[in-house]
């Protein structure tokens, strides 16, 4: 049924009222004409759809696959992350098929299914990512568009920089001159301190090197260490539907369906250039409810990520066409790159036991139920205390030496000398999807290998669009990877040997950190990677943009249109031609912004050569 939610924005210093929201389709107006259908509510969909709709003329239709998340605390409240990926009911509860570089596990692969997106159930992390990975990205399309100084003025339409809840001075842990302060997104660095503050800091002016500390990681040059950056604000977090959809769905031009999927894209037609347009929908809640349609008179804009758009695309007969073929699927448009080429950044874990328990706090909120509910009561009460931040105060980018061996064999994946190889990522305790001993206390390092070289692929199992893809990120599958993962893992050893550390660590965990690895011996540390090894969930690539014309391993064009259709857009990370070298969320944010004024403007870069 149709239903009328009333909820905070929860933008700084505003709210908003939310119109009406459906979640049965029987109920979406008779008869209203859809000039543009946006599939998905991540920050790719969300803001096309609220950008679209700020013409008065134009009608948008958005349908998101799960639920609106209204008044759900484990989303708003920034500390829960933990609680709301992998086997909650805004996730898609993926499993990736076993990793032969992981020693055959199979791992959770957790995918937003909730108004917002993935920006909904993340770690908030808010990252600009490398001048050098726009750079590249012009270069890749043909593009200029796309470079990292013709992006900038998006930045001033995405990002609102307001302070944390704690009112502290930030001088030193954020350049304010670089980021928007009017844009939709609240961004913020650490609402309150935590313990690990101090030794974090100290440690990286001590050990300096990979670990120099910085103002600012998003100027463009992220290398060094410095404190987060979050999509929070007021101590709440903040996603594409609260920064986005929240202030645009008093506008009645502007229609949202919730818990229903779509199912397939229809072709309508064909263009006056011979190709096959896809302006029509099919949806459904289930794989036993009605099926519904509804066309679109300008564009269909597909934002359901990088695992469900190319799903949507196969099943609709866009892919490759011997694939389709083995599922009994007509192929319309052979595409033999809809779901090759995903790349992710697989993560490395390594555990420290701290002197002092009060120095851990997600053990104790996960252990210690006073103090657990305590946090959240001055949540609840004054939106302060330590559960307005995120699971982390400051992370670290840096790139392997030039002279590492694996450039002898191996040419250099990242996009430029601005591009990190690799991250660090102190938090203050362990999480229960990480296994929490019952005893002790723990802080959690993990690194990142940034610019993987492995690919993997997204293929169907089924031609029943209920039914999940086959999900394979091929973690740590390359030489690189596992060099780059090495050299983490020991440049970690080195930051956690500083004085700093002294008296607040007593040294890696046994089972859980680097006990008894030979540091000195590849073959032991290479061992200790690939079982402790997990994704971050950024998987990227599988509908990836490319230049005008064919030949390049590209399914989009520079202006985001699927290639030899008409009517037909992709706006989400597939598109990325690479996995960016940091968390990549902020850049849907900025893609989505430039691809909402190509869209209004009828950009057409490839018949403009």
């Amino acid at each position: 049924m149709a239903i009328l939610l009333t909820v905070a924005a929860l933008t700084f210093a505003a709210t908003s009222t939310w119109a009406t929201l459906f979640t049965d389709p029987a109920l979406l107006p008779n008869g209203k004409a859809y000039d543009y259908i946006v599939i998905g509510s991540g920050p790719g969909g969300s803001t096309v759809a609220a950008r679209l709709s700020e013409d008065p003329s134009t009608n948008v239709l958005l349908i998101e696959a799960g639920p609106t998340g209204k008044d759900a605390q484990q989303i708003q409240v920034p500390a829960l992350v933990p609680d709301i990926q992998s086997g909650s009911p805004y996730d898609w509860n993926y499993t990736i098929v076993p990793q032969p570089g992981l020693n055959s596990r199979a791992l959770p692969y957790s995918r937003g299914k909730v108004l917002g997106g993935c920006s909904a159930i993340n770690w908030m992390f808010w990252v600009r990512c490398p001048q050098d990975d726009y750079d590249k990205i012009a270069d890749i399309t043909g593009d200029e568009g796309w470079s990292w100084t013709s992006m900038l003025p998006f930045w001033q339409k995405v990002e609102r920089l307001v302070p944390p809840v704690d009112g502290r001075d930030t001088t030193g842990e954020v350049d304010p001159t670089i980021h928007g302060t009017q844009g939709a997104v609240n961004i913020t660095v650490p609402n309150v301190r935590f313990p690990t503050d101090e030794p974090v800091i100290g440690a990286a002016m001590e050990v300096g090197g990979d670990f120099q500390f910085i103002e600012d990681y998003n100027t463009g040059n992220p290398l060094g260490l410095a404190w987060l950056q979050g999509s929070t604000g007021n101590g709440i977090r903040n996603d594409a539907a609260t920064a986005y959809l929240g202030p645009a769905l008093s506008r009645p031009n502007l229609d949202v369906l919730a818990e229903t999927q779509v199912t397939k894209l229809i072709q309508t037609g064909i263009s006056l250039e011979g190709k096959p347009a896809f302006r029509g929908v099919e949806f459904a809640q289930s794989s036993s409810s009605p099926r519904y349609f509804r066309n679109a008179n300008r564009e269909v804009i597909v934002s359901t990520g990088a695992i469900n758009t190319p799903q949507l695309l196969m099943l609709s007969g866009i892919g490759p066409s011997s694939h389709l073929a083995s599922l009994g699927i007509l192929t319309i448009v052979d595409l033999p790159d809809v779901g090759q080429h995903l790349a992710d950044h697989p993560v490395i874990t390594l555990v420290y036991n701290v002197s002092e328990p009060r120095d851990d706090v997600f053990t104790n909120l996960n252990r210690n139920e006073t103090y657990a509910d305590e946090a959240l009561r001055e949540w609840e009460t004054n939106r302060s205390g330590i559960m307005t931040n995120a699971a982390n105060s400051q992370l670290a980018f840096f790139r392997l030496p030039a002279n590492d061996s694996i450039f002898e064999t191996v040419p250099d994946p990242s996009s430029g000398p601005t591009a990190p190889h690799l991250e660090f990522i102190p938090l203050p305790g362990l999480f229960p999807f990480l296994g929490i001993p019952p005893t002790g206390y723990y802080l959690l390092t993990a690194v990142v290998v940034e610019t993987p070289t492995s690919r993997g692929n997204i293929t169907l199992s089924s031609a029943d669009p209920f039914t999940y893809p086959i999900i394979n990120p091929n973690l740590l599958g390359s030489p690189f990877d596992m060099a780059a993962a090495r050299y983490a893992i020991r440049a970690t050893d080195r930051y956690m040997s500083a004085s700093a550390w002294d008296g607040f660590t007593t040294g890696p965990t046994p089972g859980l950190g680097i006990t008894g690895v030979d540091l000195s011996s590849d073959a032991e540390v290479d061992a200790y990677a690939r079982e402790h090894a997990l994704t971050l969930w950024h998987p990227t690539s599988t509908a990836r943009m490319g230049a005008c014309g064919g030949g390049d391993g590209s399914v989009v064009d520079p202006d985001l249109r699927v290639k030899g259709v008409e009517g037909l857009r992709v706006v989400d990370a597939s598109v990325f031609p690479f996995v960016p070298a940091g968390h990549p969320q902020a850049m849907i944010y900025a893609f989505a912004e430039r691809a909402a004024e190509l869209i209004q403007s009828g950009h057409r870069a490839c018949e403009l050569l």
